[in-house]
């Protein structure tokens, strides 16, 4: 997901464009999120917190995405942010061939999660679960529902998610975009944001603004071409 290297070659071109902050100097300012990245690092995390296995309700239905959500949305205004979640809307034709691939790698680690669960195989278990994770249509409408009830904004991109979140930075609907794709920064979002998910630590801040990357790289386009390269 995203651009391999994208961050290391921003590191070393323009060290001045990434920096950490706390999360208290965000206080009064509009995130956009995405949200699916978000609904993806929740499972995870509870799945590896929880022997390898989810959050359920009753009825055998996952509840983890329900529980991280609640309890980072209100992590994150207790500390006076305003979040904003974006969550993808119809995937673009071109991306069909790269999810296709995706697919068949997770149909692959379904098969070596069972053969490491005959085997007892705790590492290998942990490992594949991970990759077998897909966020549903079904676990985005819950998550939907739930920020409604908050009162939390909510946005259906039309295409993906990055690219709405980055339009919102561009004209100033929102100060930043948090997400742990790189995609982001091809789509030209002003600032982004990284490790939302761990407020103790401080964030890692990729700032994209042109009196630092722009200067040092060039206008957008030049920045675009960068990442194709990397790819």
């Amino acid at each position: 997901m995203g651009i391999k290297g994208l961050t290391k070659f921003i590191a070393d071109a323009a060290p001045n464009a990434i920096k950490e902050i706390k999360i208290e100097s965000l206080m009064g300012r509009i995130i956009a999120i995405d949200a699916s990245m978000s609904l993806y690092q929740f499972i995870i995390a509870i799945r590896d917190s929880e022997q390898y296995g989810n959050l359920t309700n009753e009825s055998g239905e996952t509840t983890s995405h329900i529980s991280g959500l609640m309890s980072r949305s209100i992590r994150l205004m207790e500390n006076g942010l305003k979040p904003i979640y974006v969550f993808d809307g119809a995937p673009p034709e071109l991306k069909g061939s790269e999810l296709e691939k995706r697919g068949e790698k997770r149909q692959k680690a379904e098969e070596l999660l069972k053969k490491a669960k005959e085997e007892g195989n705790l590492e290998e278990i942990k490992k594949q679960s991970g990759r077998t994770v897909r966020v549903t249509r079904k676990q985005n409408e819950e998550a939907k529902k739930l920020l409604t009830l908050m009162g939390i904004p909510v946005i259906e991109a039309p295409c993906e998610a990055e690219s709405q979140c980055a339009f919102l930075t561009k004209y100033n609907l929102a100060h930043a975009t948090a997400t742990e794709d790189a995609d982001a920064l091809v789509f030209g979002t002003k600032i982004l944001i990284r490790n939302l998910k761990n407020m103790i630590l401080p964030l890692l801040f990729l700032i994209i603004i042109i009196i630092i990357i722009y200067m040092i790289l060039g206008w957008c386009q030049k920045v675009i071409q960068i990442c194709m390269l990397l790819t």
